[in-house]
């Protein structure tokens, strides 16, 4: 593979370039990359040109080619010698299924863990804050294999300082840490993090079923994703979802994202006013679900989701098994741009590629 440091993408500002400069950018580094990894993955290279036989005609970003996410349960899709893996992330597949596995080399996680960084720190600071994880505590025990929540929980507590996990191994909630952890931070805001559905069930179901309450400092702010499957079948809102945390938790500062394990790093964080923002690493396109032609802003469709971050595997370009549309280009009133987009759900029927819609222990 080429050396991707050269120009490395984690050094633009995330949501500073204007989307038709950015999308002219990202052409040329996707282009470039679907050559180094055809050239890097036999396997990558054989779906490309059965899937995509005319793909060096392309000549805009959603022209250019794709694979569907699902096929990283089925293949071993890396394009650098064992030897220089460092770090495996698994999807926690749901139950019967394969989890999808990518590989990690040292330049690959340093681009995602950069990009990430810079993206988080746009919406909360660069000050670390106290932090309290609402996941198990023994989540991290193999960091060489990470599944979806163990990579997400690494990758965050960067962003935190003090950690504290408010669930036992047993999912159980801890309330003398997070009490003590409460007490030792009272002056200051602190950070919480956890899967979507992690909050909901296994916090704030069972603080209300005890009746406890856990009032958090003042400006205080919670990062949560994935697991939205499991609140919308029990017909649980996004604005249901932030009241409860304002009721149950005191707090007002609330940031749902959307990402994968198959592209960590090139998260869409969700800004104050509810849109979540493609950064300038990575682009969304929203495809028809019959047709996979490209659909125009605010039309429900398929999700495609591109990062210029990859570099050890084929995952620059993938369409997702998630629904969603574009709500706008260089427009919110946030005043950060590029694309923003909202993600309605799971495609129907669609193989589900799990995250955190299931305990994995």
């Amino acid at each position: 593979m080429a050396d991707m440091d050269a120009h490395d993408a984690t050094l633009t500002a995330p949501f500073a370039e204007p989307q038709a400069a950015k999308a002219q950018r990202l052409f040329s580094a996707l282009r470039l990359l679907n050559q180094e990894q055809a050239k890097a993955c036999a396997p990558y290279a054989n779906m490309l040109y059965t899937l995509h036989p005319t793909w060096q005609e392309a000549r805009t970003l959603d022209a250019l080619p794709w694979l569907p996410v699902g096929l990283f349960k089925r293949a071993k899709l890396a394009s650098v010698p064992d030897a220089e893996i460092v770090r495996e992330l698994r999807s926690s597949g749901t139950t019967g299924s394969t989890p999808s596995r990518i590989f990690l080399d040292r330049g690959t996680a340093t681009r995602q863990s950069r990009a990430l960084a810079n993206i988080v720190t746009d919406f909360i600071g660069r000050e670390r804050m106290p932090m309290l994880i609402i996941d198990q505590s023994d989540l991290l025990n193999n960091k060489m294999a990470l599944g979806a929540r163990g990579a997400a929980v690494l990758g965050f507590s960067t962003f935190g300082r003090a950690h504290t996990y408010a669930l036992r191994p047993d999912m159980s909630i801890d309330w003398e840490k997070i009490e003590a952890f409460l007490t030792q931070h009272s002056a200051r805001p602190v950070l919480l993090f956890g899967f979507t559905f992690v909050v909901w069930q296994y916090l704030l179901e069972v603080a209300a079923a005890k009746g406890r309450s856990l009032q958090f400092p003042k400006g205080s702010r919670l990062i949560h994703g994935g697991g939205w499957k499991r609140l919308a079948e029990r017909k649980i809102s996004k604005e249901h979802f932030k009241q409860t945390i304002r009721t149950a938790l005191g707090i007002d500062f609330v940031h749902d994202y959307y990402g994968m394990a198959e592209q960590v790093g090139s998260i869409f964080m969700e800004c104050e006013h509810g849109r979540l923002h493609v950064p300038a690493y990575a682009e969304a396109i929203v495809r028809d679900p019959l047709t996979l032609h490209p659909l125009p802003q605010g039309q429900v469709g398929i999700i495609q989701v591109l990062s210029e971050l990859p570099g050890s595997y084929p995952g620059h370009s993938l369409l997702t098994e998630d629904i969603g549309a574009i709500l706008g280009e260089d427009d919110c009133p946030c005043g950060r741009l590029g694309r923003t987009l909202r993600v309605d759900g799971r495609l129907p029927r669609a193989e589900l590629r799990g995250c955190s819609d299931t305990r994995a222990v």
